[in-house]
């Protein structure tokens, strides 16, 4: 057995034989786990099962932010008799839902385990028999207290999700929110078929509002795997989609946000001009919401000198509109005083639990891939993240402020940049000229993939930390996909963000997150 405990990716995305991580044993492997959680930014990216003919493989990769790498390994468990391993939740809580995970798909016991409860009830669960309706409830006692059912079916848009709220009169002692009431067998769709087009489609379809996110995690995946050249024009065009899409949705939420505190002026001027965003996406690719644009080794939408001058036109008259309400926004006493010290997630609190993206940036963490593990045009822009300490509602609206200004501060730079690709690029000479001279102007769906072999790929969507690992088989099959969105961590950041609150602040700290009803229910 190798001596090494782990293997480094340097990466991102990133791909490693599988012989290549190193198989430890399990009492190794916890005490490892221990000590890089002890590291300071370090946390768990995704531990999963990959079956093999008689014996289980845990995978487990972790994020050393400081140190900009990615560690992978494993360890190795019979199928017979099933496993049954101390939890590594019991010391470490942010692997509570990896672990949730692996117990319902096989079954596998984790003695310790504080909260061993079902994630998504997925079809091809270990025991079938655990339905919907049999979710084990977290209860309390007391003549004082009562329980306040919310869901699964909710009025207008929203997807289905049960919110049990245990209350002291109106305040919230307890929320318990109960998922998985979508069974769409994503991972199992991607090993399923290996047309590189059908899984693209896939991938834009985990998560609606994050179509480019996903989507570009996806296309890294395969362009490890494939070992395709991805030229910096794509590179760039990749980000600018990204930070757009980052825009759409800040802006929008800001929208709710105000809706949900009946300020109508800001509700109104958010959704026009998010309006504005979308928009120019779809004159882009032909879609609001960018599905289409990202696809492995290439697009079929390359940027154009009029794209770019629309891009930049819009960017100018967004920002204008968009800075004049925000300062009113947060200036209004009547806005302050429902967002300031509302629905607080301590620092501690976000770090236990793994949060990422802007629940993590908002409570006083400083975590974001564009930053840890640069991927596409962030590999050679140096990107610093945006953070606050108070964790509170107004944190969480603030940053989508601030976020929204550097991303536009970002789609400017590169686009400069951008241009010099091609010295026949002038918006002002040939408004409609195309840039030609990268190596991968379309999509290969058809190229082999590493036999083997193991690929991750991480991008930071608007929620935070997106994760994407693919395993090959030796004929370059992918037979194990699997996908992360932030929401499966940040969840668990509203239900504590509502303890001690008024119960009619739960929408407010809802919409403040804003967290994936589908990106859980995969």
């Amino acid at each position: 057995m190798n001596d090494r405990k782990y293997t480094g990716l340097l990466t991102n995305p990133g791909t490693v034989a599988m012989a290549e991580i190193p198989v430890l044993e399990y009492p190794e492997f916890r005490a490892f786990t221990d000590r890089l959680m002890g590291e300071e930014g370090t946390h768990c990216l995704t531990y999963f099962v990959v079956p093999q003919e008689d014996k289980y493989r845990f995978v487990c990769c972790m994020a050393a932010d400081e140190n900009h790498e990615i560690l992978l390994f494993s360890h190795e468990q019979p199928m017979e008799p099933l496993p049954s391993l101390p939890s590594l939740t019991e010391k470490h809580f942010q692997f509570h839902i990896f672990e949730r995970e692996i117990h319902e798909n096989f079954g596998i016991g984790f003695p310790g385990h504080p909260w061993l409860k079902p994630v998504r009830y997925p079809a091809g669960r270990h025991d079938p028999s655990e339905g919907m309706n049999h979710y084990p409830f977290y209860t309390i006692e007391g003549e004082s207290l009562h329980e306040v059912g919310v869901g699964p079916v909710h009025a207008g848009i929203i997807e289905p999700g049960h919110f049990r709220f245990i209350c002291n009169g109106e305040k919230v002692l307890h929320l318990e929110i109960h998922l998985g009431y979508q069974h769409r067998g994503v991972e199992k769709l991607f090993t399923g078929q290996q047309d590189f087009l059908k899984q693209s489609i896939l991938a834009e379809s985990i998560a609606g509002d994050t179509t480019v996110g996903h989507s570009l995690a996806h296309a890294g995946v395969i362009d490890t795997l494939a070992g395709l050249e991805i030229s910096q024009g794509l590179a760039i065009e990749r980000v600018v989609a990204l930070e757009l899409e980052r825009i759409a949705v800040h802006i929008g939420d800001t929208a709710a946000l105000c809706t949900d505190i009946a300020y109508q002026f800001g509700q109104v001027v958010n959704e026009a001009l998010r309006t504005i965003i979308i928009n120019t996406t779809q004159l882009w690719c032909g879609n609001r919401f960018g599905k289409g644009l990202v696809r492995p080794g290439g697009s079929h939408y390359p940027l154009t000198a009029e794209i770019v001058a629309t891009i930049l036109k819009n960017l100018d008259e967004v920002e204008s509109r968009y800075l004049q309400m925000a300062s009113k926004l947060f200036s209004l006493p009547s806005v302050l005083g429902r967002f300031e010290g509302t629905g607080r997630v301590t620092t501690m609190q976000a770090s236990l639990i793994g949060a990422v993206g802007m629940a993590a940036k908002s409570s006083g963490m400083y975590r974001d891939i564009r930053w840890s593990h640069p991927f596409s045009a962030f590999v050679e822009y140096s990107y610093e993240p945006v953070m606050l300490h108070k964790g509170d509602v107004w944190s969480r609206a603030m940053l989508r402020k601030m976020e929204v200004e550097k991303s536009m501060e970002v789609i400017r730079e590169l686009l400069k940049r951008f241009t010099i690709y091609d010295l026949r690029f002038t918006i002002e000479e040939n408004p409609k000229s195309e840039i030609r001279n990268r190596k991968s102007e379309i999509s290969l769906y058809d190229a082999s993939l590493a036999p083997d072999s193991l690929a991750i790929s991480l991008v930071e969507g608007w929620r935070g930390e997106i994760c994407h690992v693919a395993v090959t088989d030796r004929e370059g099959r992918i037979i194990q996909y699997k996908v992360k969105d932030p929401s499966l961590h940040n969840w668990m950041a509203l239900a504590l963000a509502v303890r001690n609150q008024e119960i009619s602040d739960f929408p407010l700290c809802n919409k403040s997150f804003n967290l994936s009803y589908c990106g859980n229910d995969l």
